[in-house]
């Protein structure tokens, strides 16, 4: 027997904002809208689809589990001054400042990491 990935959850105390993040982010579009879930979908079916639910309390401490994103058709800097634009900020998980990766969160303070492109 094997598992699939079915959806990503992301908690959030403004999902509107949130999910705008994502939509620009990864390029995905608003699926569904029901109340207390806002469903994102890629526009060109490459990912899993993100449910953005409603909650009342905001974050308070490091994810245990975080996304690896890869930069596509641009370098990982461009990438990471694109989600800076959109709203992201850096962010210090206690990673070694060697790294090549570059360590950002959502606007509700979720970490995620931007991984170069090969070569770069």
């Amino acid at each position: 027997m094997t598992l699939s990935f079915a959806q990503i959850a992301l908690d959030s105390v403004d999902p509107r904002r949130l999910a705008e993040f994502w939509i620009q982010a990864l390029n995905y579009r608003v699926d569904e809208e029901e109340e207390g879930v806002i469903s994102l979908v890629p526009r060109d079916g490459d990912g899993p689809p993100i449910d953005i639910l409603t909650v009342p309390e905001h974050k308070s401490v490091k994810n245990r589990l975080h996304l690896d994103l890869r930069a596509t058709g641009s370098t990982g800097s461009e990438e990471v001054r694109r989600l800076l634009d959109l709203g992201a900020v850096r962010a210090d998980v206690g990673q070694d400042p060697d790294v090549t990766w570059t360590v950002l969160a959502d606007p509700e303070g979720n970490e995620f990491c931007v991984l170069g492109t090969s070569g770069e």
